[in-house]
């Protein structure tokens, strides 16, 4: 699939913001399933400083700042990208050898520690791990394993939008089994982790179909997330808990980190005394 992709940020303020610091994590990044052709980064007012680094993650981040007073912020990214299904062949590793791996090898620890330890957004208590346990059995297949707790929270849960905020706490999405994807992929990272396995969290895009006979809509696609999960001889596997897939050409990869506080597309401090007002606007638009 090729694709362009604008991705609209709009702040509006009751008074004057006299200076703002941010940082954007907005771009798509190049991996063997997608290729981004082209990006830019527009910015009204036009930032006083503007420059580019990669992050902890391997992420490409846009820090900012506007010394000038403003009263609207306006960020959008535009991209075009190339993406590819992919399928290889699944590892026949029960969730035993993947633990007695994990824990045998230094150097494979060291590297997934980051993945594997509780995280801003990510902690859990026995309820949480007792909730995943029951699709990872000692001598089940990891991979299906992990296919298995996917399909659980698509079926057990509810996607609400604004029945939660970033910091409801996953034991009250896990009571009243309502979230959206952001909520379903901490989960699933969650009970990974509370078993010893490497999970990450995965910021990007999903392009979205509209229903039979109608127009797709402009600005009706939004941010996704999902989750990639470690198995050992076949690497990061993605898996898409809301809706129950294995993320392949419609899914859209911008950033992954421990949770959604490392990839959060964009934060920002203002100095400013006044309330205000944003909305996003996403459009993944097949070309």
């Amino acid at each position: 699939m090729n694709y362009r992709l604008l991705h609209k940020t709009q702040y509006d303020y009751s008074e004057n913001v006299n200076n703002y610091h941010g940082l954007a994590c907005v771009t798509p990044k190049n991996l063997s399933r997608q290729t981004r052709t082209d990006f830019s980064l527009s910015i009204y007012p036009t930032p006083d400083e503007i420059y580019t680094h990669t992050d902890y993650f391997d992420n490409t981040i846009h820090y900012f700042s506007i010394h000038k007073p403003h009263n609207k912020l306006v960020i959008l990214a535009k991209s075009t990208l190339e993406t590819h299904s992919s399928a290889s062949a699944v590892v026949p590793i029960t969730n035993k050898e993947v633990r007695e791996g994990i824990r045998s090898d230094g150097t494979l620890k060291n590297m997934l520690l980051d993945y594997m330890l509780p995280s801003p957004f990510v902690q859990w208590d026995d309820e949480i791990k007792r909730f995943g346990a029951d699709c990872f059995a000692d001598t089940v297949s990891f991979y299906e394993s992990a296919k298995r707790l996917c399909h659980k929270i698509y079926t057990e849960f509810t996607y609400v939008p604004g029945f939660t905020t970033i910091h409801t706490p996953l034991k009250t999405v896990l009571r009243e089994r309502k979230g959206v994807c952001q909520d379903f992929s901490h989960l699933f990272i969650a009970c990974l982790r509370s078993m010893g396995f490497a999970a990450r969290y995965i910021s990007g895009y999903l392009e979205t179909q509209p229903l039979p006979g109608k127009p797709k809509l402009q600005g009706s696609d939004a941010t996704h997330a999902w989750v990639s999960v470690y198995v050992p001889g076949m690497g990061w596997c993605d898996f898409d808990p809301t809706n129950d897939l294995i993320p392949q050409e419609r899914h859209i990869t911008t950033a992954w980190g421990r949770d959604f506080g490392d990839v959060s597309p964009l934060k920002g401090i203002i100095f400013s005394t006044g309330k205000h007002t944003f909305r996003v606007e996403v459009d993944v638009i097949p070309i």
